[in-house]
């Protein structure tokens, strides 16, 4: 889901290679959040992490960033991007739920006229991190919303409760995760994909894998596959995937109302 605020409509005063993302109805803060996950996931890059679009300036009104030109990614791009991105998660982060540094806040996920809040507390398993802060946190945003009533928690509470359990953990720590890696937020340019409208914080490697299959966009399958070559996954991760996905669907659900509402009970019911 793009969480990217509307472009400037007024160039006469941003340099050409500069592109202004207008804060627009964004709460206050926003392009501070935005900032402070570019320059996290950025942190990486000298190890061979992914490419970040590069941050000019913050302001409350806006964010002035470099200007991309995007180009159709070749196979190899993709092979590059997705060992780098192995890479930028590799990086890791000081807990599951854990902010990007240089924000100690939550964080927000959604349209920028009307993102939701996004919690971050650090949290000690990612079990524990899934259930609170991202089905149970999403599930309450419904309630108040009117996308669900009290009596459809019984799927939502269930999957919690294997979550909590530690059924799904490994051993994996923390990754540096983007945190909304749907197609629309790599732009490929002829160097290759670049990381745009993070909501970066630490996180499991499988969410955003997950984020790429949900939305499926060019080369997903070439990605996948060249992550795996660079950094293996845990057996059993495509039968994650969904529950991965749960999260964002239930996002969807709230925010846009429609399918995702069926969609993000199905996807709880066979979790539960």
């Amino acid at each position: 889901m793009s969480n990217e605020p509307t472009a400037s409509s007024d160039s006469t005063d941003v340099p050409d290679d500069i592109f202004r993302k207008e804060a627009g109805g964004a709460p206050f803060g926003y392009t501070t959040w935005e900032a402070a996950g570019l320059l996290w996931l950025t942190e990486p890059e000298k190890g061979g992490g992914a490419r970040v679009v590069r941050v000019r300036d913050v302001e409350t009104t806006h964010l002035d960033l470099e200007k991309l030109t995007a180009v159709p990614p070749t196979n190899f791009q993709a092979d590059a991007f997705g060992a780098a991105l192995a890479q930028t998660h590799a990086a890791g982060a000081d807990a599951f739920g854990a902010p990007p540094a240089r924000w100690t806040s939550h964080g927000f996920l959604g349209p920028a006229i009307a993102p939701l809040p996004l919690p971050l507390n650090p949290t000690a398993s990612w079990g524990e991190f899934y259930a609170e802060q991202r089905i149970m946190h999403t599930f309450g945003l419904g309630l108040q919303a009117g996308t669900w009533e009290a009596s459809d928690a019984a799927p939502f509470e269930a999957v919690a409760k294997r979550l909590t359990s530690g059924e799904f953990d490994d051993d994996r720590p923390p990754a540096r995760i983007h945190g909304d890696l749907w197609t629309g937020n790599v732009l490929w340019t002829r160097d290759g994909g670049v990381l745009i409208d993070p909501a970066a914080h630490g996180g499991h490697a499988e969410t955003d894998l997950a984020m790429l299959i949900l939305f499926r966009g060019p080369h997903v399958a070439r990605i996948i596959a060249a992550y795996d070559e660079a950094a293996p996954l845990v057996d059993g991760w495509q039968e994650r995937i969904p529950l991965h996905q749960l999260h964002p669907v239930m996002l969807h659900a709230v925010l846009f109302g429609g399918g995702y509402i069926e969609q993000a009970a199905e996807l709880a019911k066979h979790y539960s």
